[in-house]
């Protein structure tokens, strides 16, 4: 086995490592730290993609080579490696972007903690996209569960408590229902590793013992992972989550840690219970209405909304649901669509949260649309980032969110039955979207004083900030111009990745 085959293995021993000697560093050590770690990982994960590419297929590595049962595995493909490489470029943009105010927002003697908390939750995301084993991911969704929890409430505020205890509550219960499903499918199965999992699936299936049983499963599963993944109406946490925690809280939380459960949920229903049970299946369906409630109620949040990044928040809600409908499509297109939404939702959240942190920094920590007025010209960075973030958003063409819609409209066609929901949906969540973002990138380019001259009422932001809001830009006008090899390279490592 070639040596690249144990970057996986590498890049999540070398995270756990690393939140574990933070834990004795100071807090500016801890950042340098995690800043070399999320760079190092980067290179590892884009190794094992241009690995995967080469060879054109997947490959499994066995801890301590021991064979299924009693082994444990990751699998690595294009897939993994796309999503890994994806992973690790928002995290370490986001972290980048709001570096001065973890620095003004948590107490020095607390700065490690937080660093050991980003650790922790890199190590987890990745375990998520390259596990092929169950309870495995159960353990990585519980460490990201905690480390998301101790991010949101580092900042010791009110809101920062009250949007932590919400955040636990709904997600140990999204646990307790995944825990549930996977002790009653190891009792059917007798097997945790995910392919000889499937393989006594398949032969429940073909002689059709225990069907009941194992539809509840399913069904736990996906509604557990469905309330930490916050679809609606499982997203009462998430405008208190996002709205309250530090802005690089904000991004990672927005970006990737929803996107980690979905992609364990794609996982589990190609490599354990198998993709035509799923599709062809009423799951499907019931992903399918409440992927389409999700965007449109979340939008509707958004526009009553007069808070910057509640809304921003709300905003998920409906993306989420974007997401969970091109599944609930039942066909590789939409699961293709899907994927690609949570490259371009990840990369277009993280630059609006960035830049509306900067935005509200300018305007004497403003965060309501009165107070941001004018913002645009005290910080015209942080006003092309949102802009460019609500553009895509919108789904104007040159940027990500464009070719996501189109991506699922063109998805929507191969389903006759399906098709007309799902288009009309996507005009009306478009309009919606267009009046919440339209109003704020005007709200923040309307003057004060009438002759456009601002000055920054507050903190201005530095070398970091800018390079990150820049990056995520460059980020979505890639994904919008250049999406037809990102699309192969997801058709393709899906096909691998089943």
């Amino acid at each position: 086995m070639p040596f690249v085959c144990n970057f996986p293995f590498f890049s999540i021993v070398l995270s756990m490592f690393s939140g574990i000697v933070s834990s004795v560093l100071s807090g500016k050590t801890a950042k340098k730290l995690s800043i070399a770690l999320l760079c190092v990982n980067l290179s590892l994960s884009a190794s094992v993609l241009a690995y995967a590419f080469g060879t054109g297929e997947s490959y499994v590595y066995r801890m301590g080579h021991f064979p299924a049962p009693w082994g444990n595995e990751i699998r690595a493909g294009v897939l993994e490696g796309v999503l890994a490489t994806f992973f690790c470029t928002i995290m370490l943009l986001a972290l980048a972007g709001g570096l001065q105010h973890i620095q003004q927002e948590i107490e020095e003697t607390k700065q490690n903690l937080y660093f050991i908390m980003v650790d922790l939750l890199l190590a987890s995301l990745l375990a998520l996209i390259y596990t092929n084993d169950l309870f495995t991911a159960y353990v990585f969704v519980e460490i990201n569960t905690i480390a998301a929890c101790g991010m949101i409430m580092i900042r010791h505020t009110g809101r920062s408590y009250v949007a932590a205890a919400r955040y636990m509550v709904m997600s140990l219960l999204g646990s307790g229902l995944f825990l549930i499903s996977l002790s009653t499918l190891y009792g059917l199965t007798g097997q945790l590793l995910m392919s000889p999992a499937k393989e006594a699936v398949a032969a429940l299936r073909a002689g059709n013992l225990y069907m009941e049983p194992l539809t509840v499963t399913v069904a736990l599963m996906t509604v557990g992972l469905a309330i930490k993944s916050g679809l609606y109406p499982f997203h009462s946490w998430m405008p208190e989550t996002y709205g309250y925690s530090t802005a690089s809280s904000s991004a990672i939380l927005s970006s990737l840690v929803s996107k980690g459960y979905i992609i364990l949920l794609v996982k589990i229903y190609y490599r354990v219970l198998g993709r035509e049970t799923i599709m062809q299946g009423k799951i499907s369906n019931l992903l399918f209405i409440f992927g389409l409630a999700g965007m449109i109620m979340g939008s509707l949040s958004a526009i009553r909304e007069s808070d910057l990044r509640r809304m921003i928040a709300y905003s998920s809600v409906a993306q989420i649901g974007y997401i969970y409908m091109g599944f609930g499509l039942g066909t590789e297109a939409g699961v293709i669509a899907s994927l690609f939404h949570i490259l371009s939702h990840a990369a277009s959240k993280g630059l609006l949260f960035i830049s509306a942190t900067g935005l509200s920094d300018v305007s004497d920590g403003g965060r309501h649309f009165r107070d941001l007025r004018g913002a645009g010209y005290r910080d015209p960075v942080a006003a092309a980032g949102f802009t460019v973030g609500a553009m895509s958003m919108v789904g104007l063409p040159m940027f990500a969110g464009f070719i996501s819609k189109l991506l699922f409209a063109t998805a929507a066609v191969q389903d006759p039955t399906k098709m007309l929901p799902t288009l009309v949906c996507l005009a009306v969540s478009t309009v919606l979207n267009t009046v919440y973002f339209l109003r704020t990138v005007l709200t923040i380019f309307t003057p004060v004083n009438g002759d456009g001259k601002e000055k920054a009422r507050g903190l201005t932001k530095g070398f970091a900030f800018k390079l990150s809001v820049l990056c995520f830009i460059v980020l979505n006008v890639v994904l919008g111009l250049f999406s037809d090899p990102i699309v192969a390279a997801l058709e393709q490592g899906l096909h691998m990745f089943s």
